[in-house]
């Protein structure tokens, strides 16, 4: 049965510490690449990053990976980029045995944004 979070907060505080301190970054590293007035929640089980009151992205932690929805179609490098971490049409999955490229994951964050309107 999937566990119910009532935060963010509570959804990180869930996991080992090792995957806690990746996934902070993550949040972190997804407020600084968003434009100020966004949000938190938790949506489908996983952190919700709101803009406007409206899903911007998804991250979650899993037991070998951390994960984050959706991937924006992006320019050329982007996607050359993201290549490597795709998995399926709307998910990039990183390692945890691997250094987390947080520059990619503002990178997404940024074409959401730009991809929104």
């Amino acid at each position: 049965m999937a566990e119910h979070f009532a935060s963010v907060d509570d959804y990180i505080g869930s996991f080992p510490e090792e995957v806690r301190t990746v996934l902070e970054r993550i949040r972190r590293t997804i407020h600084e690449a968003a434009p100020e007035g966004i949000g938190e929640r938790i949506g489908y089980g996983i952190p919700a990053v709101t803009l406007d009151r409206r899903i911007l992205v998804y991250f979650a932690g899993w037991r070998h990976h951390v994960s984050v929805y959706p991937v924006p179609r992006g320019d050329d490098a982007f996607r050359r980029d993201t290549g490597p971490y795709r998995s399926g049409r709307g998910t990039l999955k990183f390692p945890l045995n691997a250094p987390v490229p947080y520059d990619l994951i503002a990178r997404t964050v940024r074409h959401l944004v730009a991809e929104r309107d």
